[in-house]
């Protein structure tokens, strides 16, 4: 009877965006590989934070539970009185919980190897392992497979305080780009290790590398060096999300649009081939012309653009080349062509201070991006980042997922109000879908966003106080987009009386909610009737950009709409 090998991770949910990826290709290469085809059986698992099982658990709980789930598999596969390994894909969300897990797996005898980014940055702190594999794993991990199968020695080295403590790294630097030629890996799709329509989607690799040396990635001590997957197994991948109605897929390179002439012959043949299937891209704005933006807007997609900061001098100290105007132009290129597009922006980073952050925020959202995500800083070990912490004045959690606990111009204070503006900008502007409008409320209350994004945030928690809830801002629950709507229009009116702009908010209230219809019926096609104060023709027009102008111009004309899918777009009718 073979021994069974079983690649696992820990998810933060099941979806597209969080399939198992890592452990997919592990499995996928143990499979494929000579070395271990007839050696042993290999089988493909995953938990999720969202399991029932493990919802509100603590990380004690959920461990327990991976490992007894992991030990009933083991018997199921008959494993039981004969090896068994366990490969884990560790990563900073998951790491401290799959280190119990794989201590109560060790306990029990069973045989676990982990790898990950920060197993290849800073692989002599992980001791919970037997094995730890830096670098790329689809190589070495058969290898040590092989190795541990046909050499059934003892697996650990105890020590005087009866611990099991890692026998060995697997070569303590990461495997170099001349070390693995990306058209011999399997995939793990096409060879049906993982299917992308149990996820309702796929997390699609197209390259591994990044030109760039961002000091806050892992990619910080890399080679600079991009290596792209075959033509020909990025067709036979789009040829099986086409059969299978794959209907988002998340672009796993972390500058799709570096080489601009790929780019474009793979974004002809996703519209070709995939035409229904919404893609998601990480890109460099510097990278944007108006061929490469055409060809987005050809596709059903979205395109995410790490702006990070927006002073020059702050990205510099982190090693991100960043030119203002160059990146302006460029958006401007995308706004043109109509694509979807959002930008990240990072609190705590080195010589900033909250203000800077703040301007950056504004310098964001007057580009007009569909989405903003604003995130704290983590400090990675293995990143040029962590070794220049010292030099840089950061201080930051000594366990995942490392956050800043401030700098020497970003205090711990700052970090909390640059957290709150975070959650409102999301709540706000994302979740609630205001970039349609969201310009034209701030320039009519001649209010800068991040202060609109602070006093939103000072509003929900005065209007929460004592309630229950999960959301964002103490006491706050999650809430539909209906909801948030109410909330929208409950603090534009506040604001509108702040600034004795009453007789501006029944056409601001119209463009809120005319937009926030069409979006709902966009989200789910089913129609909406709702009452306006002015004829929505103005409403939805350009003339509603500025209230001041619009109100006095433009005569209150009540009016019934309703939304309605018009083809793949929704849209609105005025009823007579």
């Amino acid at each position: 009877m073979l021994p069974t090998v079983i690649c696992t991770t820990l998810l933060v949910e099941k979806s597209p965006q969080a399939l198992p990826l890592g452990a997919a290709c592990i499995a996928s290469a143990i499979k494929q590989s000579k070395l271990t085809q007839n050696l042993c059986k290999v089988k493909l698992t995953a938990f999720s934070m969202e399991d029932d099982a493990v919802r509100g658990k603590s990380e004690q709980e959920t461990a327990e539970y991976i490992a007894q789930s992991i030990l009933q598999l083991c018997k199921e596969e008959n494993a039981v009185q004969i090896p068994a390994i366990v490969c884990f894909s560790v990563f900073v969300w998951n790491r401290l919980i799959l280190e119990k897990a794989a201590e109560q797996l060790s306990s029990k005898g069973i045989i676990t190897i982990a790898g990950g980014p920060e197993i290849t940055a800073h692989p002599e702190v992980f001791t919970a392992f037997d094995y730890t594999v830096s670098g790329e794993g689809e190589i070495k991990v058969p290898q040590l497979v092989e190795e541990l199968l046909r050499k059934p020695n003892d697996k650990t080295t105890p020590s005087s305080d009866g611990n099991h403590h890692s026998k060995r790294s697997e070569d303590s630097c990461p495997l170099t780009a001349a070390n693995i030629d990306l058209a011999t890996l399997s995939s793990p799709y096409l060879d049906g290790t993982i299917d992308p329509a149990e996820y309702g989607g796929a997390l699609w690799e197209l390259a591994r590398g990044c030109p760039f040396k961002c000091s806050y990635c892992y990619e910080s001590k890399g080679s600079k060096t991009v290596r792209l997957f075959p033509m020909e197994r990025i067709r036979a991948e789009l040829d099986l999300f086409a059969a299978k109605k794959i209907p988002q897929v998340f672009v796993l390179d972390p500058t799709y649009n570096a080489n601009k002439d790929r780019a474009l012959q793979i974004l002809k043949m996703m519209a070709q081939k995939t035409p229904d299937t919404f893609y998601y891209f990480e890109a460099r704005a510097e990278f944007i012309t108006p061929e490469l933006a055409r060809a987005f807007a050809k596709l059903p997609c979205a395109v995410q653009i790490g702006l990070q900061s927006a002073d020059e001098k702050v990205l510099q100290l982190v090693h991100r080349p960043f030119n203002k105007k160059v990146f302006t132009k460029n958006i401007a290129i995308l706004n043109r062509e109509g694509v979807i597009f959002g930008f990240d922006l990072i609190f705590g980073l080195p010589g900033e201070t909250l203000n800077g952050f703040k301007a950056g925020i504004d310098f964001a959202i007057s580009l007009y991006p569909n989405n903003l995500e604003l995130f704290c800083l983590s400090v990675l070990p293995g990143t040029d980042l962590f070794d220049r912490a010292s030099e840089l004045h950061l201080t930051f959690e000594p366990n995942p997922p490392y956050h800043i606990i401030h700098t020497d111009l970003f205090s711990k204070e700052d970090i909390s109000r640059a957290a709150s503006l975070s959650a409102s900008c999301n709540l706000f502007y994302n979740e609630g879908r205001a970039v349609p409008w969201f310009n034209t409320i701030c320039h009519a209350a001649k209010i800068r966003p991040s202060q609109f994004f602070a006093q939103f945030a000072d509003f929900l928690n005065a209007r929460n106080s004592g309630a229950a809830g999960n959301g964002p801002f103490p006491n706050t629950p999650v809430l539909q987009h209906k909801e948030i709507e109410a909330l929208q229009l409950d603090f534009v009116k506040k604001l509108f009386t702040q600034k004795h702009l009453d007789r501006l908010y029944n056409a601001a209230k119209d463009i809120i909610c005319l937009n926030g219809a069409i979006s709902r019926t966009q989200d789910s096609g089913k129609s909406e009737t709702l009452r306006l104060t002015y004829n929505a023709e103005y409403i939805y027009s350009e003339y509603a950009t500025d209230l001041q102008f619009f109100c006095q111009n433009i005569k209150p004309q009540p009016c019934n709409v309703q939304t309605f899918m018009n083809g793949r777009l929704a849209d609105f009718r005025i009823k007579k």
